[in-house]
């Protein structure tokens, strides 16, 4: 039986008992971790994910962290005297498969920070006005209300008072309407 799972962004072909190399793991030595992102799995018939497979999970146990191989990286261009040298070593994990497991297995969350929330803002009070400063119409406090309005707004209050010709105005032209 193998597997087909994705680790720290490559695939591995994996079987039980198998030791494997992986770009470095955040847990500690020694710990177990669950891969869940299986993608091939055969067990006798094969299974292909789309593009995981649900319920399928790799175990694994982390031995040790190290250090690969150093790899030189030396570029040079010719004629010109320009060389650079330069050495790079991959950081590893070596982990080993404990188990294939084709169904059954828990999704895990992987943790995610929630943003802070932020506190209600304080709505603006508004001033009442005295009442009878609402019954009497005041022609200048209206046209002052209309500018304060968006075209959006007031094209539909010249629409709904069946005022013809709304597209084709400015804000000055439908306020002038609408009075």
């Amino acid at each position: 039986m193998y597997a087909i799972v994705e680790i720290a962004g490559q695939q591995f072909k994996v079987a039980k008992d198998q030791k494997v190399f992986v770009h470095r793991l955040q847990e500690k030595e020694g710990s177990k971790v669950t891969f869940d992102n299986v993608l091939l799995l055969d067990d006798g018939k094969v299974t292909i994910g789309a593009p995981a497979i649900k319920g399928a999970a790799v175990t694994a146990k982390i031995l040790k962290h190290l250090k690969g191989d150093k790899v030189i990286v030396f570029k040079k261009k010719r004629r010109k005297g320009y060389k650079v040298k330069n050495g790079h070593r991959q950081y590893l994990s070596e982990i080993q498969i404990d188990s294939i497991i084709a169904s059954g297995a828990k999704k895990t969350i992987a943790k995610k920070e929630e943003p802070k929330k932020e506190a209600p803002k304080a709505e603006a009070k508004k001033e009442v006005a005295p009442v009878a400063a609402k019954k009497a119409p005041v022609k200048a406090a209206k046209t002052d209300d209309l500018s304060k309005k968006t075209v959006a707004e007031l094209k539909v209050m010249a629409k709904a008072k069946g005022i013809e010709g709304i597209s084709s105005m400015k804000k000055a032209d439908l306020i002038a309407a609408l009075s």
